[in-house]
């Protein structure tokens, strides 16, 4: 769910149950790692699909924070608390709006497997959410079907505008859940945005702890990648690999606040518009449901055959937060997530731990 460009300045230098789950063998490659984990959905998967496609879903840094509990009737879904990031997240903001995107998956996915979801949440929701679960006749989605390809494309779009009926849909999947969704195309509105962009990505790139996190979740190339199976790995940036030990020893050369300013700024200026997210109150359930709004907004603009990438530096200092909510004219309201879309090219997607992974014992 973070901005993810540092990596491409990197490497351009070089009963209600489950079915029975199929055992899955270590992929050997990237390619063989993207065709298992982002397999089309299968009606007949059950509970343990869902999850997959819960899984699936934006979130930050692809921490992959999240685990998941199996009922006959239900799924509940908790933070991992273990795979935050207090650098960039210290309230936890970003952890929480990633369960929200996985919840929103879920509910997307629900029809083609079979069933009707009814997200819960308890009042501050600080135990995350659950899946109220019905039985139905397996029915087609189209929001579902774009789940499968949806990704953060972290690259230069192609600068076109977007009709008004485009527009209209794209807000009204973003307006979920009594979550606001300001979107923002006119020129000047976006180029004062990419000003607290730039201050943004300059204060954290100078923030030694922001720096040390970030590298903790990069992965330099393929093997570390499919070791791990989270991260931010060069293939979704769309840049070769690069030995570990070489990219670590290069990395205050080639990761430059200048340049990557100067990328956001072409990045930025090349995308049809700006959507902002603002959730009805800021709290953990606030916050869920801003991630739910964000990703229907995701699955909608794939479904329309767009690209989207987070930009969500003024969100993340603190110090630019309330002047960025000023300036959208929020008042005491917090904004929760800031992404920019377009039409643009594909990457590789990012990987996925297993499922069982994440599921907790029964």
């Amino acid at each position: 769910m973070h901005r993810r460009s540092l990596i491409s300045g990197l490497a351009m230098t070089a009963p209600m149950t489950a079915a029975p789950a199929l055992a899955e063998a270590s992929p050997d490659s990237y390619e063989a790692a993207v065709q298992q984990i982002w397999r089309p959905l299968a009606p007949a998967g059950g509970l343990r699909e869902l999850v997959r496609a819960g899984t699936l879903a934006a979130n930050s840094h692809n921490t992959q924070p999240w685990r998941f509990a199996l009922a006959p009737d239900r799924i509940t879904i908790r933070p991992d608390f273990s795979r935050r990031c207090p650098a960039v997240d210290p309230d936890d903001h970003h952890l929480f709006a990633s369960l929200g995107c996985a919840v929103e998956n879920m509910v997307q996915a629900a029809p083609i497997c079979g069933f009707q979801a009814h997200p819960t949440l308890d009042p501050a929701a600080s135990q995350g959410a659950g899946l109220a679960l019905e039985r139905r006749q397996p029915a087609g989605n189209p929001l579902a079907e774009a789940l499968m390809r949806r990704q953060s494309t972290r690259s230069d779009y192609d600068g076109q505008t977007l009709s008004s009926a485009e527009l209209d849909q794209l807000a009204r999947a973003g307006s979920l859940a009594k979550v606001e969704c300001r979107l923002v195309t006119e020129p000047a509105r976006m180029t004062a945005i990419l000003d607290y962009v730039v201050q943004g990505n300059s204060a954290q790139m100078r923030d030694p702890a922001f720096m040390a996190e970030l590298i903790s979740w990069l992965r330099f190339n393929d093997r570390m990648a499919l070791e791990r199976l989270d991260g931010l790995s060069t293939r979704s940036s769309g840049r070769p690999a690069l030995p570990a030990w070489l990219a670590r020893r290069l990395l205050p050369w080639v990761m430059t606040e200048a340049s990557e300013n100067d990328s956001y700024a072409r990045q930025i200026r090349s995308s049809a518009g700006i959507a902002v997210f603002v959730a009805p109150s800021n709290d953990p359930a606030g916050w869920i449901a801003a991630g739910r709004a964000c990703q229907r907004f995701a699955l909608q603009a794939t479904a329309l055959d767009l690209r989207l990438a987070f930009i969500n530096q003024p969100v993340e200092v603190p110090s630019l937060r309330a002047q960025f909510a000023a300036f959208l004219g929020l008042g005491e309201r917090r904004p929760d997530l800031v992404v920019r879309f377009g039409r643009g090219p594909t990457l590789p997607p990012s990987l996925r731990r297993p499922i069982d992974a994440v599921i907790d014992p029964a």
